[in-house]
Parts: C-alpha cells; structure tokens; sequence
C-alpha cells in the first residue's frame, strides 16, 4: 500500500483558523517501511498532512528509535506530485524522537519518512508516534512562530489486532480486571467451614 493508499484511508482534517496556526489539524499513520539495504532493521514509514503549510515537525517515539532517514518525500494531495518542498531530520541514536526542519508552502501536502527500530513492527510494544508541528512566518519584520498538536499517529496499519489493539497513546484502551478463580474458590471455602459450625 502507497502513501497515497494509506491516506486514502484516514478521514480528512478540517481547515484550520487562516489567523491562527496554533490551531493547525494533521492527520497520518504509520505501517511496515521499506527495507534498507545493509540494514536489518525494522522500517517504520509515517505519512502525513496539515490543514496548513509548516516549517518544522517532530514524531516522538515511546521505543528506541535506531536510524533515521532523510529527507522524507513531500507530495501534493491535489496533484499527487512529488513537491520541491522539502524537510532535513535528524535527532540522536538510538533516542526518542526525529526532528525535521524545511517547509511545505500550502495546506494537504502529504509527507512521507522513514525510521529505523529494533524490533518488528507487529511485535509489542508497537509503535505509535506522536506527531507536533511547527511554523515560522515572518509578520512586519519579526519572526512569529507557531506550535500544534499533539497529533497520534497511531499503532502500525496492517498488523494483526491483539490484547493492546482498539486504543493509542493519547486514547487508552480501557484495561477490563477479570476476577481471580481462586478468590471465588476460597469464599465457598469459607462459607462452607461456617455451615460445618
């Protein structure tokens, strides 16, 4: 499944407030990557969009992120064309987030990257990114800068569901206790002992 194909999947943000970019909407996911060659790492590839341009983005990791690849792809959602506009990201490795810097000049431009982790990506835990944006504009000479999100990107597309699936990191799943068959057990025990009496 492409880039495309996956955000074909994703429901569409609202277009934020034109005065204010703090409230920018995005929206993505994450699935299995691409394979490097020379690498046996597990590939993590995001895909993503805001409801308007941005300068910077960071994705935090809840498990160690091992490599990082740059630059990611940025495409139009209109025109489906691969964009000039483009981001550099990095951070430290193995640590827990990737750090981009560059631009997209208008709203739904979709943007694709790739990290690295050490284990498979169906295997728990699972990742599940939060995503935050960024933006700078300069407004009668002076730099005026704007940050949005959290966004969670969610668990990886394509796995099968298991105990931990039907939730995310800024949404839970509710944890059900199941009542021990041992504290049941050891009631009719009691209650039998004081009928004996």
């Amino acid at each position: 499944m492409g880039a495309l194909a996956l955000l074909m999947l994703l429901p569409a943000v609202g277009r934020a407030e034109e005065s204010n970019p703090n409230n920018l909407n995005c929206i993505g996911g994450i699935k299995a990557g691409t394979p490097e060659e020379g690498s046996e790492e597990q590939q993590v590839r995001y895909t993503f969009y805001c409801d308007g341009p941005i300068t910077g983005y960071q994705l935090e990791s809840q498990i160690p992120v091992t490599g990082i690849q740059s630059p990611p792809e940025v495409t139009s959602n209109a025109t489906k064309a691969v964009l000039p506009d483009n981001f550099s990201c990095n951070g430290e490795v193995p640590g827990f987030a990737l750090n981009c810097v560059g631009a997209t000049k208008e709203a739904y431009e979709t943007i694709t990257g790739q990290f690295a982790i050490e284990h498979k990506i169906c295997a728990e835990p699972r990742e599940d990114p939060l995503l935050t944006v960024v933006s700078a504009t300069i407004e009668k000479g002076a730099v005026v800068q704007a940050i949005a999100g959290p966004f969670d990107l969610g668990r990886p597309l394509g796995c099968k569901p298991d105990a931990q699936s039907g939730g995310d990191r800024l949404s839970p799943k509710a944890v059900v206790k199941k009542k021990s068959k041992k504290h049941k057990h050891s009631k009719k025990k009691g209650k039998k002992a004081s009928h004996g009496r």
